[in-house]
């Protein structure tokens, strides 16, 4: 019997294996529970809870308090100025700036000196005198008009300085002469100028010069134009130039020394002259005596040697008078 139900108990087993079949579960005394084939599922949509947007379509684009994204974009305008809708303007030349106006030559005028009222002049001097100086960069120019120049100074005695002060719209020149073995120079130049609101104040001064230069008892003449460097910023011009700060007698200028600029005007003409004259007179007599001398002979070749060598003559006689003139011109005018 037993025997019986073991085999039944065993093809039971056997054939449920057999088959696949799943084993039923079992409940057990435990809190397990037994978990079934998971039944199939359906996808959702999801959702989001407190809020309608998962049931609605994707919003259209809106735009919200504006009107900017739903219009096209807009026409460009000009705002306060038409300068965008005109075309470029045509490109303009430039002006140039307005050359200065030349200064004119300064009125000559005549300036003295006396000791008191009631004397005689000690000092006389007459130019036209124009003073250049610059400005920073830019070169400036003024005139000094006699008729509202003011001419102030000290007469020198027993070997002392002698000066004129030249004033005129608040602004002086001072020139100061000094004597020394019977000659006298110009050794000193000030420069005070006071331009007004418009420009800026100027002034220089150059005490180690040597101008103007004659004996004692004479005046010194140079009529034509000559500029003097005082200072790198200062020019001096003067026009019928003469000057006598010693021995004035009677208020008349004494015997004049001519500056070198107008001695050269005469001396080179009468040079050259003398020069030309020589040269034909050297030139004839060498061909005289070439002739005379050796017109029979083989050495007739000689003649143009002595006709080159007198001309070779003249031509260094020229430039040596040529030479001594430039000198002298020189004298008349002194840079500092």
């Amino acid at each position: 019997m037993f025997h019986y139900a073991f085999w039944a108990f065993f093809l039971v087993l056997g054939s449920g294996t057999c088959l696949g079949l799943a084993p039923v579960p079992t409940a057990h005394m435990t809190d397990d529970t037994t978990v079934l084939p998971p039944a199939p599922t359906t996808t959702t949509t999801p959702t989001t809870e407190g809020t309608n947007v998962t049931t609605l379509p994707p919003p259209e684009p809106t735009t919200e308090g504006t009107n900017v994204t739903t219009l096209p974009p807009p026409e460009p305008t000009t705002e306060g100025t038409n300068v965008t809708t005109l075309p470029p303007p045509a490109p303009t030349t430039p002006t140039a700036a307005p050359a200065p106006t030349p200064v004119p030559h300064p009125a000559v005028g005549s300036y003295n000196v006396r000791s008191d009222v009631n004397s005689t002049a000690c000092l006389m001097a007459t130019m036209g005198l124009q003073i250049s100086y610059k400005e920073g960069t830019v070169l400036k120019s003024v005139n000094l008009d006699p008729n509202t120049t003011v001419a102030t100074g000290k007469c020198g005695d027993n070997e002392s300085d002698a000066s004129l002060a030249l004033t005129f719209d608040k602004s002086s020149v001072t020139f100061t002469f000094s004597e020394e073995g019977g000659k006298f120079r110009l050794h000193a130049v000030n420069v005070t100028l006071n331009p007004g609101a418009t420009g800026t104040a100027f002034s220089a001064a150059n005490t180690n010069l040597s101008l103007w230069e004659a004996s004692v008892g004479s005046s010194y003449l140079c009529r034509k134009d000559q500029s003097y460097n005082i200072t790198d910023a200062l020019t001096l011009h003067t026009l019928g130039l003469q000057v006598q700060p010693f021995g004035v007698k009677n208020s008349s200028y004494a015997t004049a020394h001519e500056c070198a600029m107008d001695d050269t005007s005469i001396l080179i003409p009468i040079v050259v002259g003398a020069a030309l004259a020589g040269l034909i007179l050297i030139v004839m007599v060498a061909y005289v005596i070439a002739e005379e001398c050796f017109l029979d002979s083989d050495l007739t070749f000689l003649v143009p040697i002595a006709v080159g060598v007198a001309l070779a003559f003249l031509i260094v006689l020229v430039l040596i008078s040529y030479l001594i003139g430039r000198r002298k011109s020189r004298t008349g005018y002194q840079s500092v």
